[in-house]
Formats: C-alpha cells, structure tokens, sequence
C-alpha cells in the first residue's frame, strides 16, 4: 500500500467513518493519529477519544498486528460454514474487530502474528487479516 500520506486529506463535508470506507475502496487501509497527543484513534471519529482534540489526520496503516483474542462462530455449511471473529492489536497501538482468513477458524490463535488485506464483504469493501509470513 504505497500511498503518499499528503493524498490522504478528509474532505470537509465528509464524515470519519464516510471517508475511511472510501479509502478501503480504493484499497487503502488507513487509521486517524491525533496531532495532538499523537496517539492513533481507531474507529474513526471527529474527536480524539484520549485527549478530546478536534485535529486528526489519516496515516496509513501498517496493517500489521496480533490476534487479542478469537471465537469461532458455527454454522451450517449451506450457510457459509464456520468462521471466527477476532480482536486485532494493530501494531500502531489500537484495536479493531475483524476475521482472519487463510486458515480454518479453529487454528487462528491469541498471539497469533497477522498482516492485514483488503477484501470486499457483503456491505462492500472490509479489512481482514491472514496469518503474517515469517520474516527470515
């Protein structure tokens, strides 16, 4: 995700959560960092939740974290099979609700090393993980 940071500038008449999915849609997965305290803020807001400054700006997100912790939701195979929901720990410090994909629900685990991706769900385009490839 080689974006250039000046390119991502809020438009005025749009909402946080309006243009953060406009950025998953032109597949960029990007979180807000108060330029306050400098702490990142995820989900996106106009105000920053540790501080109450009203200046955030869009980073790109490393898309790197680790599994806080996971669940496996069960269901019929004629209803899309079983799947997890997991907590992410983004390694910018913040948390956020997803899936990881790439191997069967049973096998994502807490600690687990995950690299983020950019996918298209059922109400359009939605951030989940897959198991990080080992650094050699």
């Amino acid at each position: 995700m080689g974006v250039d940071q000046t390119a991502l500038a809020q438009p005025a008449e749009m909402g946080a959560e309006q243009y953060y999915h406009q950025l998953l849609a032109e597949d960029v997965f990007a979180i807000q960092q108060c330029t306050g305290c400098e702490q990142y803020v995820f989900y996106p807001r106009m105000l920053c939740p540790h501080c109450g400054h009203d200046e955030l700006r869009w980073q790109v997100a490393k898309g790197q974290g680790t599994v806080y912790s996971t669940t496996v939701v069960r269901r019929r195979s004629d209803r899309g099979g079983d799947y997890n929901v997991a907590l992410i720990d983004l390694d910018e410090g913040v948390r956020m609700m997803s899936r990881v994909d790439g191997v069967s629900p049973e096998e994502v685990a807490i600690g687990m090393r995950v690299q983020s991706q950019i996918t298209e769900g059922d109400e359009g385009p939605m951030v989940v993980f897959t198991p990080a490839k080992e650094e050699k």
